[in-house]
């Protein structure tokens, strides 16, 4: 028997506002008349056209287990989740293309895709350039460091502690990543920015760094699944900035024009993260679990506006 979950228990998590590296500017789009194709057909929304011609393009930025290409096929969480509410909306074939991640909003409102499925974290500068669809995925944050953790960092707090106390402590992490912005708002000292989770991990397994932040569950599935023996993961932990737990959901973005298309995405989301069955059976495969369903009280209005759920 499925297992309901729209009368979940009600849970409030304080989101505050943290600073993120600022995103390229955007490129103005109409979004409801391109459908991310380039062809002027202002007499349909988005929506409409990506029905007629029977498929929808999405751009993720090769962070697993959200999404990524491999050998030309899309894998991942997010992946799944598209493909059953695109064919539910009649949209039967989901097309993706792989960008840098500082690349994803710019190249959505730019018009070169039509939706960003990446697990991107709904954050309040973020819903100023683009609209975002209800909280799909939870998260938590984790570091990866050199084989038995020599330093004994586990936390960005420990971090901190190290740098504070004039320890030469390199911190990568990824670029527009939401960790830079826990990194800005804790006054951390970042030796690089890199432009995926392969890098990351790269430049700690070479010791160009010390310690890579990022969501746990990507680094986790990186550690299981690379082969690489020189890198471990730290366990998961949720990051606190003046006192406030940084609790993060990300979902699908849209373009602020495309509201169709968001509210259609939306109708068929909710039917998956309100059954726990449904939603396991989709993300259950890459490592995700109950814990990272969203809170049936959290919305998206209150993570574009940093407010308290």
């Amino acid at each position: 028997m499925m297992t309901k979950r729209r009368s979940r228990t009600p849970v409030h998590i304080g989101v505050a506002a943290v600073g993120v590296f600022a995103l390229a500017a955007l490129t103005a789009c109409s979004g409801g008349s391109t459908g991310g194709n380039g062809d002027d057909n202002s007499s349909k929304s988005t929506l409409e056209q990506l029905k007629a011609k029977g498929s929808i393009t999405v751009a993720v930025a090769d962070e697993r287990p959200y999404s990524w290409k491999e050998n030309g096929e899309a894998k991942g969480a997010t992946i799944a989740i598209d493909k059953k509410i695109f064919q539910a909306m009649g949209i039967d074939e989901v097309k993706v293309v792989e960008v840098d991640w500082n690349s994803l909003i710019p190249g959505l409102n730019a018009g070169r895709f039509d939706a960003v499925s990446a697990g991107m974290s709904i954050l309040p500068d973020r819903c100023a350039q683009a609209a975002f669809a209800d909280p799909e995925i939870m998260y938590t944050t984790g570091l990866m460091v050199a084989k038995g953790n020599p330093l004994g960092l586990e936390t960005l707090d420990d971090v901190k502690k190290a740098q504070d106390a004039g320890k030469d402590v390199k911190l990568a992490v990824l670029n527009g990543g939401i960790e830079a912005g826990y990194a800005k708002s804790l006054g951390l000292k970042v030796s690089q920015s890199v432009k995926d989770a392969q890098s990351g991990m790269d430049v700690v397994a070479n010791g160009r760094a010390d310690v890579f932040a990022m969501t746990a569950i990507s680094l986790n599935y990186m550690a299981k699944n690379s082969g690489n023996d020189k890198v471990e993961t730290t366990p998961a932990f949720v990051q606190s900035i003046d006192g406030t737990p940084q609790i993060g959901a990300g979902t699908e973005v849209f373009r602020k024009a495309d509201t169709e298309l968001q509210k259609a995405y939306n109708e068929q989301l909710d039917k998956i993260t309100s059954d726990e069955d449904t939603y396991l059976g989709l993300v259950g495969e890459y490592g995700f679990t109950k814990e990272n369903m969203p809170p049936a009280d959290l919305t998206t209005e209150q993570l574009c506006k940093g407010d308290e759920g």
